[in-house]
Protein backbone atom coordinates (compact mmCIF):
# COMPACT_ATOMS: atom_id res chain seq x y z
CA UNK A 1 0.00 0.00 0.00
CA UNK A 2 2.71 2.43 0.61
CA UNK A 3 3.74 2.03 -3.12
CA UNK A 4 0.36 3.16 -4.25
CA UNK A 5 0.12 6.12 -1.76
CA UNK A 6 4.18 6.66 -3.45
CA UNK A 7 2.78 6.57 -7.03
CA UNK A 8 -0.54 8.24 -6.58
CA UNK A 9 1.38 11.17 -5.43
CA UNK A 10 3.13 11.66 -9.08
CA UNK A 11 1.49 13.02 -12.18
CA UNK A 12 1.19 9.68 -14.19
CA UNK A 13 -2.36 8.53 -14.71
CA UNK A 14 -5.19 6.54 -12.77
CA UNK A 15 -3.92 3.25 -11.33
CA UNK A 16 -6.86 0.79 -12.16
CA UNK A 17 -7.38 -2.59 -10.31
CA UNK A 18 -9.57 -5.67 -12.24
CA UNK A 19 -11.18 -7.76 -9.79
CA UNK A 20 -9.15 -8.35 -6.79
CA UNK A 21 -11.59 -7.93 -3.91
CA UNK A 22 -8.90 -8.05 -1.27
CA UNK A 23 -6.83 -5.01 -3.36
CA UNK A 24 -9.78 -2.98 -3.90
CA UNK A 25 -10.70 -3.48 0.13
CA UNK A 26 -7.46 -2.84 1.33
CA UNK A 27 -6.76 0.43 -0.85
CA UNK A 28 -10.08 1.51 0.23
CA UNK A 29 -9.83 0.88 3.79
CA UNK A 30 -6.07 3.14 3.40
CA UNK A 31 -8.10 6.02 1.52
CA UNK A 32 -6.32 5.48 -1.57
CA UNK A 33 -9.37 5.40 -3.70
CA UNK A 34 -10.36 8.08 -5.60
CA UNK A 35 -13.41 6.76 -8.38
CA UNK A 36 -15.17 3.63 -7.85
CA UNK A 37 -16.62 1.96 -11.56
CA UNK A 38 -18.79 -0.53 -10.66
CA UNK A 39 -21.07 -2.85 -12.89
CA UNK A 40 -24.12 -4.28 -11.06
CA UNK A 41 -25.13 -7.47 -12.23
CA UNK A 42 -29.28 -8.07 -12.03
CA UNK A 43 -28.52 -11.52 -10.18
CA UNK A 44 -28.27 -12.13 -6.34
CA UNK A 45 -25.87 -14.67 -5.08
CA UNK A 46 -26.15 -16.24 -1.21
CA UNK A 47 -22.19 -16.43 -0.56
CA UNK A 48 -19.16 -14.84 -1.89
CA UNK A 49 -16.23 -12.54 -1.72
CA UNK A 50 -17.28 -8.98 -0.18
CA UNK A 51 -16.08 -6.56 -1.98
CA UNK A 52 -16.14 -3.68 1.00
CA UNK A 53 -14.79 -3.95 4.28
CA UNK A 54 -16.49 -5.05 7.36
CA UNK A 55 -13.70 -3.22 9.49
CA UNK A 56 -16.00 -0.08 11.88
CA UNK A 57 -14.69 2.93 10.16
CA UNK A 58 -17.02 6.39 8.92
CA UNK A 59 -19.22 6.00 6.03
CA UNK A 60 -17.66 7.08 3.09
CA UNK A 61 -20.05 8.93 0.85
CA UNK A 62 -19.46 8.93 -3.08
CA UNK A 63 -21.32 10.98 -5.77
CA UNK A 64 -21.91 9.71 -9.23
CA UNK A 65 -20.84 10.43 -12.56
CA UNK A 66 -22.48 8.40 -14.43
CA UNK A 67 -24.59 5.39 -14.99
CA UNK A 68 -25.98 3.22 -18.33
CA UNK A 69 -27.90 0.29 -18.16
CA UNK A 70 -27.18 -2.19 -20.50
CA UNK A 71 -29.81 -4.31 -22.84
CA UNK A 72 -28.62 -7.51 -20.65
CA UNK A 73 -29.76 -5.77 -17.41
CA UNK A 74 -25.87 -4.92 -16.21
CA UNK A 75 -26.13 -1.27 -14.79
CA UNK A 76 -22.64 0.19 -14.80
CA UNK A 77 -21.97 2.89 -12.49
CA UNK A 78 -19.32 5.57 -12.09
CA UNK A 79 -18.71 7.31 -8.43
CA UNK A 80 -15.92 9.92 -7.18
CA UNK A 81 -14.68 9.35 -3.69
CA UNK A 82 -16.03 12.33 -1.67
CA UNK A 83 -12.88 13.75 0.29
Amino acid sequence: LEDVAKVKETDGGPIVVHGSATLARNLSDAGLIDRYHLLVFPVLLGAGKRMFSDTDKDKQMLKVLESETYANGITKIVYDVVH
